[in-house]
């Protein structure tokens, strides 16, 4: 009787709520019992939000990849794509060749959207340390304009003393801001002169046009290129139009300017050698349980 009454209620549309509703007092089990091979009307069955990944996984599973090819391609389980092939046929075994073939292609496709992921990590990284500088002081950029000239720039070597300031580069930023410092120490424009250093099979008038819109140069201040003779055997990969080369900066009359960079760099790379030697010297002589604000 209970079967027969639940069973009408169901085929009439009903849900398990309702039914229970109107059977009165009953326990799921029982409900459950009475409803057994009986189908739930067509509005409770909901779509599956992964139906369209199952149709995508059985697809892959016909062209012959395997459980941990499909999982990895569509980026879900593989306990989950056993449960939506397993009832299609095996694949036959792939050759050597296929293999490393679907192989590499797996590894370009998890490494395309592994960079893309990894450069927008590094990009918020880069500008939240861009953010910590903030502006620079003029004093800040003598100092970094020191040392990178001291990393970059040519220095007095004996036993040709000569006292100059010649700096090269090929990163366009770092030119732009060895001008700077050299604004900041009182360097004009037109105490400067520029040499573009360029493969000679390279565009040498386009470097020189873009060496002198990045300066802000007029042409009579550039020299005549310097070429570097093609070495056939050579494999070089500063080639195509974002090849320009390297550009030498020179400041005129700048003995006094070269020995002042040279005291600041050498100011510079001491002055942490110094706070070491007091931070040594201040734990050197403390006795044990004495309060170094004491001292």
């Amino acid at each position: 009787m209970l079967r027969e009454r639940a069973v009408a209620l169901r085929l009439a549309g009903k849900s398990l709520r309702e039914i229970k509703q109107a059977l009165g007092p009953i326990s799921n089990t029982t409900l459950h019992d009475a409803l057994r091979d009986t189908p739930p009307p067509a509005w409770t069955r909901r779509p599956n939000a992964k139906d369209d990944i199952k149709a995508q996984a059985r697809e892959l599973r016909t062209q012959g990849l395997d459980y941990e090819e499909i999982a990895a391609r569509l980026g879900v389980s593989k306990s989950s794509v056993s449960l939506w092939v397993r009832d299609l046929p095996v694949p036959e075994r792939l050759s050597y060749t296929e293999n490393r073939r679907r192989s590499a292609e797996g590894v370009r496709l998890y490494w395309a959207k592994e960079r893309e992921l990894r450069g927008v990590l590094r990009a918020g990284e880069v500008a939240a340390a861009a953010a910590d500088i903030g502006d620079l002081t003029d004093r800040e950029i003598i100092v970094a304009g020191a040392i990178a000239y001291w990393c970059e720039g040519s220095k007095r070597r004996p036993p040709y003393n000569f006292e100059r300031v010649v700096f090269i580069n090929s990163d366009p930023r770092l030119i732009l801001f060895f001008l700077r410092f050299l604004a900041a120490t009182g360097v004009q424009q037109n105490d400067l002169a520029f040499c573009v250093h360029i493969h000679e099979t390279a565009d040498v008038e386009a470097a020189q046009r873009f060496w002198q819109e990045v300066t802000g140069a007029s042409p009579s201040q550039f020299k005549k290129p310097t070429l570097k003779r093609h070495n056939p055997k050579t494999n070089r990969k500063n080639v195509g139009e974002g090849y320009h080369g390297c550009l030498k900066v020179y400041v005129l009359r700048s003995n006094a300017l070269y020995r002042k960079i040279e005291g600041w760099a050498a100011a510079a790379m001491a002055s942490n050698l110094r706070t070491q030697a007091r931070v040594k010297t201040r734990t050197h002589f403390l006795l044990p349980g004495e309060d170094s604000n004491l001292r």
